[in-house]
């Protein structure tokens, strides 16, 4: 994801803080989110609704932070990829918007449609990490495995939480590995 840059030994490039903090609200704000869903079906849908805009402008964030150190994103120069990004997010804001439309014509209830959000949230989260990062993928598939967790299993939010703290924990141990900073 985020280049080493011109750190000193013990510092952390700017891109990677950026991305490990971004890491970290995101699967809070699932689990927050999983949790609303599991005690206040009917509220959550505008929770989920919020979250989408939340993760994008958390993705446009890591973008800029990752701009700010070499000047580009993967060799594309931040405007360009900030476009693509405000069209990606609008084009999951509108899917959001079609589930909207089933809640409202009674096509399905308001957990499942919560669940069916969080999917599309994984999935967007999924495919813009290709384009700024593996963190973000690697949220993704974590938005994702949370949403069949919390179809099919009963009592959801402790094997989550452990998950969850797996997936920041192994970024953070692969990222220091990755600096030479770990054995």
């Amino acid at each position: 994801m985020s280049e080493p840059g011109n750190t000193a030994k013990g510092d952390v490039p700017l891109g990677v803080a950026v991305d490990e903090i971004v890491l970290i609200v995101l699967i809070v704000m699932c689990l927050l989110g999983v949790g609303f869903t599991h005690f206040a079906p009917q509220e959550s849908f505008m929770y989920w609704l919020i979250m989408i805009f939340v993760f994008g402008i958390a993705a446009m964030i890591s973008a800029w932070g990752q701009a700010k150190v070499k000047g580009h994103v993967r060799g594309q120069l931040l405007k360009d990829l900030l476009f693509q990004q405000c069209l990606h997010w609008l084009g999951s804001l509108v899917t959001v918007l079609g589930v909207f439309v089933m809640l409202q014509a009674g096509r399905m209830g308001t957990e499942t449609a919560g669940l069916v959000i969080l999917l599309i949230l994984a999935l967007a989260t999924f495919l813009d990490g290709i384009r700024i990062g593996w963190r973000y993928s690697l949220a993704g598939i974590y938005l994702a495995i949370t949403a069949v967790v919390a179809t099919v299993v009963k009592n959801f939010m402790p094997l989550l939480i452990v998950a969850g703290v797996i997936v920041v924990a192994g970024t953070l141990y692969w990222e220091k590995r990755r600096l030479g900073r770990l054995p």
